[in-house]
């Protein structure tokens, strides 16, 4: 993948995270059918603190990859 593409997938990630976090996502999310879809199989049963734990912990994970990912182009590739 490119470093254009690396970038624009982590700013496109980050948005949905901002989004879940700090905006009113994880409260629309909470014991839906669609949290499953974009979080995991076990996301509806979770409150909104867990939706936002869940995306926080996953959130720097991602963000510690992407910077793996800037500096060795090989963890880029799928």
């Amino acid at each position: 993948m490119s470093l254009v593409g690396w970038v624009a997938l982590y700013a496109i990630e980050s948005l949905f995270f901002y989004w879940v976090y700090f905006r009113d996502g994880a409260d629309q999310l909470e014991g839906t059918l669609a949290s499953g879809f974009l979080l995991g199989n076990f996301a509806p049963r979770w409150s909104a603190e867990g939706i936002r734990l869940f995306v926080a912990v996953t959130f720097s994970m991602a963000s510690v990859w992407f910077v793996v990912g800037l500096f060795a182009p090989a963890v880029r590739s799928w």
